[in-house]
């Protein structure tokens, strides 16, 4: 794939906090050839919430996020109306609620964005395995860039 995949692990008794991943995004940049048009988000778990607030914290530095069963805060929805997104939950999920996707994805439509959302029916937490073993979710992501101010 023609990725420059970087995978941060969140500290132990911690939570993710944009402003690392922020500088780290940035740390990449300078010291890597990154086409800044085509820089994606998607996380599982935690950094599915990471990823949803990464995006609302940077609305213009993404080109697409791939939130995986993670939750955002939909009263922030209007800051990546314009940002593609395809959300993936698990129907059984029972360490984050398959709500906590709905409600973004839900909040989202709201505002005349298109996100898409799947659902895995019989999947609990890990819903993450099916997702990035799909090449689907890859040629959508190298699909998209970023869009002009």
């Amino acid at each position: 794939m023609p990725f420059i995949a970087v995978s941060p692990q969140c500290p132990a008794e911690g939570w993710w906090a944009s402003a690392p991943l922020i500088a780290l995004l940035d740390e990449i940049e300078r010291r890597h050839r990154v086409d800044k048009d085509r820089v994606y988000a998607t996380g599982i778990s935690m950094g599915g919430f990471g990823t949803w607030q990464l995006a609302l914290d940077q609305p213009r530095r993404f080109a697409a996020i791939a939130p995986i069963c993670g939750r955002g805060n939909p009263l922030l929805a209007h800051r990546i109306r314009h940002l593609p997104v395809w959300a993936f939950h698990g129907a059984k999920d029972r360490v984050v609620p398959l709500s906590a996707s709905a409600d973004m994805v839900r909040a989202l439509r709201k505002l005349g964005a298109r996100p898409r959302f799947t659902i895995y029916p019989d999947a609990g937490h890990d819903s993450w395995t099916r997702t990035y073993e799909n090449p689907r979710l890859y040629a959508w992501l190298l699909k998209h860039a970023r869009q002009p101010r």
